[in-house]
């Protein structure tokens, strides 16, 4: 697995150790204040220290440790610093998935889960997403996004490259340390007693699923892909299929936090992000039998739970005033 510390592998990782995969995880930073770190997961999996752009490591590695399915997490995921370093947005997240995937076939790792987002269709009327809707990015954190989605579909197509590709809504939940993000940064105003800070003008659209949902699907997937030719170089949307505003997402939290006298503060300055996203999931339920188990309001509940308790011990470093990222 790429990507093991960020918000989505820790909670993917923990979830194959305990079906019973023996899992191997490249790193290329230090990341203390990962969940993945601080619940000591990597005391039971096996670490290999290395970039995505080192061809070399990744075939010794993929070599080495008999790699039978890959599952691709490592990018640079957000939009703002997207903006501000395209070069390496578009090094790490194209760049970065066409040396894992060319490593993939010179050393015949079985399958590869490829994630992508639902930013990869781009800006389009015609919604909800499916998959059939062509990839066709514009700003630099979708470009990147729709490329690697089109170099996964290559691969699979022309090579035989067992892969397919992951397009989730906005993942929320415990974990995410990116407090930019609209969900970890309205319940950590809040806990402050402080109104939110609301980037664009509160009516950008976006759909969300809860990260052990998320978990879920690429465990599924990867199940389904090892025995099923069809899934082969087939994408698949994973989403909860709702069309919440930012300004009614965070009205949402501060009523579960009961704390609606903090009117979130709309700042209006937002640009160069897609006004309204959302997917429709009904192949994943179709094929693979995939469904959500955690409604929003559960989710959030189970969110904010796990920030209550982890803002009441660590708050050093962490800036006083928070923005919302549509991205997230």
């Amino acid at each position: 697995m790429t990507g093991a510390t960020g918000f989505l592998g820790s909670w993917v990782v923990p979830e194959l150790v305990r079906r019973g995969a023996l899992v191997v995880v490249l790193i290329r930073d230090g990341a203390p204040r990962s969940l993945l770190v601080r619940d000591g997961w990597l005391d039971k999996i096996s670490v290999v220290r290395g970039s995505l752009t080192d061809d070399g490591l990744l075939r010794r590695a993929f070599a080495e440790y008999a790699v039978d399915t890959v599952v691709h997490l490592g990018a640079q995921t957000l939009v703002g610093v997207a903006k501000v370093d395209p070069v390496g947005t578009l090094e790490a997240n194209v760049r970065g998935t066409w040396m894992l995937l060319e490593a993939a076939r010179q050393t015949a790792v079985r399958q590869v889960l490829v994630a992508s987002s639902d930013k990869a269709y781009g800006d389009s009327t015609n919604l909800p997403y499916r998959e059939e809707h062509p990839v066709q990015g514009r700003f630099p954190y979708d470009v990147s996004k729709s490329c690697a989605d089109l170099i996964t579909t290559m691969y699979a197509r022309t090579f035989g490259l067992r892969a397919a590709i992951v397009r989730c809504g906005n993942l929320f939940g415990g974990g995410d340390l990116n407090f930019s993000r609209l969900i970890p940064g309205v319940i950590q105003a809040t806990l402050r007693g402080q109104p939110f800070l609301i980037r664009s003008d509160g009516k950008f659209v976006r759909d969300f699923l809860y990260v052990e949902d998320a978990a879920e699907a690429y465990v599924t997937l990867a199940e389904k892909l090892a025995n099923d030719d069809s899934l082969v170089g087939e994408a698949f949307n994973f989403g909860l299929g709702l069309r919440p505003t930012m300004l009614e997402l965070t009205e949402k939290v501060l009523a579960i936090m009961g704390r609606t006298d903090l009117r979130p503060v709309v700042q209006g300055i937002a640009s160069a992000e897609i006004r309204e996203q959302y997917i429709d999931a009904s192949k994943a339920r179709a094929k693979l039998g995939w469904s959500p188990r955690y409604a929003m309001d559960k989710g959030l509940q189970r969110t904010i739970a796990w920030y209550r308790k982890f803002l009441s011990v660590e708050e050093a470093g962490v800036p006083l005033l928070v923005k919302e990222d549509v991205r997230q």
